[in-house]
Order: C-alpha cells, then sequence, then structure tokens
C-alpha cells in the first residue's frame, strides 16, 4: 500500500491511484509560470492532484478545476482536495478530456496543466489502470493540444511535460492549433545523463522561445542549487 506523500504544506494519498507520486508531477507543478497571474486554472488527468494543489499553493487562482477518468483516482483527488488548506478553491471533474471540452466550450481558462500520458507503445504492467495512465492512446498529443487551444483564453498559457525526444513532433503539432512554446526546459536526471524530459510553456503568441536546462542530483540523493531552488516550498527535506 503506498504511503501518503507529506508535503510542507498539504499532504497527498494516493493508494488508490494507479500513477504515484513522481518527479515529473512535482516538477510540472512547481515550474509552470504564473506570470500573467492566472484567474482560472485546469489541470487535466490530476490523478492523486497533486499538481493543482502546488498551484493552489503557489496562486490565488480563485478557480482550479482538475480532469480525471479514472474512478478510484477521482475519488483520491476529491479527498486530497477536501483535506487540503484550499478546499474552496479546488474542484474535480468526473470525465474525459474530450467529453470535458464539448460539454464546457463555454468556459476558458487563463492557465492549463497536463502531465499528460505518453508511452506510445503497448505496455502490461499487470494494471488496466496503470497501463491507461501511461499510454498515449488514453489521450493522444493531438487531441490535448486541439483541447487546450479550445478551452485557453487568447493571454493564457499551456504549460506540460513531455519526453524530451517527442519535443519536436509535439511543438510541430502545436503549430497547427496556434500554440507556440515561449518557454521550454530541458530536464535530465544527472549531469552526464541524456536529456529525459521537456517541460514546456505554449501560448498563443508566436516568439523565441527561451530555453534552458535543468539537472536534478549532482549525486545520488545530492541534489542542485536549481532544483532544490525549484522545488524547496514543497519537499520537506528541501
Amino acid at each position: 500500500m503506498a504511503e501518503p506523500f507529506t508535503f510542507k504544506q498539504f499532504t497527498v494519498h494516493q493508494d488508490r491511484c494507479a500513477m504515484k507520486i513522481g518527479t515529473d508531477g512535482v516538477l510540472l507543478g512547481a515550474w509552470a509560470p504564473l506570470h500573467n497571474q492566472p484567474d482560472s486554472i485546469l489541470d487535466v488527468g490530476t490523478g492523486t492532484g497533486i499538481i493543482a494543489l502546488q498551484l493552489a499553493q503557489r496562486s490565488p487562482a480563485e478557480l482550479i478545476d482538475a480532469l480525471e477518468l479514472d474512478d478510484a483516482a477521482y475519488e483520491q483527488c476529491v479527498a486530497n482536495f477536501e483535506a487540503s488548506d484550499w478546499a474552496d478553491r479546488l474542484f474535480c471533474y468526473h470525465a474525459e478530456f474530450s467529453e470535458f471540452v464539448t460539454e464546457m466550450d463555454a468556459e476558458e481558462y487563463d492557465l492549463i496543466v497536463a502531465n499528460p500520458p505518453f508511452y506510445t507503445e503497448q505496455v502490461n504492467s499487470g494494471s488496466l489502470e496503470r497501463d491507461a495512465a501511461r499510454q498515449e492512446s488514453s489521450l493522444p498529443f493531438p487531441n490535448l493540444l486541439e483541447g487546450v487551444a479550445k478551452l485557453l483564453t487568447p493571454e493564457g498559457g499551456f504549460a506540460c511535460i513531455i519526453p524530451f525526444s517527442e519535443e519536436k513532433s509535439f511543438l510541430a503539432t502545436a503549430r497547427t492549433y496556434g500554440l507556440y512554446a515561449t518557454k521550454i526546459t530541458h530536464v535530465k536526471g544527472n549531469f552526464t545523463a541524456p536529456m529525459k524530459r521537456s517541460l514546456l510553456y505554449l501560448t498563443f503568441e508566436e516568439k523565441q522561445p527561451m530555453v534552458n536546462d535543468l539537472v536534478i542530483e549532482k549525486e545520488r540523493h545530492q541534489y542542485t542549487e536549481d532544483y532544490i531552488n525549484l522545488t524547496k516550498d514543497f519537499y520537506l527535506k528541501m
């Protein structure tokens, strides 16, 4: 049974979620730009609710919606939201993204975030829920980007984390929906490791993106200053 994950200002229970809390989600929740002072935020495929909770801690946004399709994860997310200090600002919908986009056609968000499934190959972990949470077929990137383009306010932004190897094709697809990267952070585990993830912030404004790198560890369990500075408001030991 997965233990609850205690952060500085909230606790996340995850025993009923197929995908447990990992570095990717915490990175995105800490990194997602808030310079446009979003008043409305949507977290697509929220899982435990970790990213939405981080954004509730970081932002005074009055409306923070989350979306989760899996039954057990949805129920756990709702419980995590209700147990937090920001329960009055957090709401989780039990729906798939395409259905939500269709039904919420008039609703727009200043910030949309997603830690989307990205395993394109068919893997069998023995858990249908975990496989669905990991595999891109449950929310293909073009479907995600099309929905984001419909739900984003004209001045809004979309923050996500994807495999570094998928970045070029992802950004090419994004351009077909009028979305362009304005900030890119490439992430790798240590100084000698290959790039593993891309943190992307997309808007409707086409301009030269700011690009930088983030290294997580100097050596095992010895974190870099950049990583500590990014996550210290959340991790207890940072």
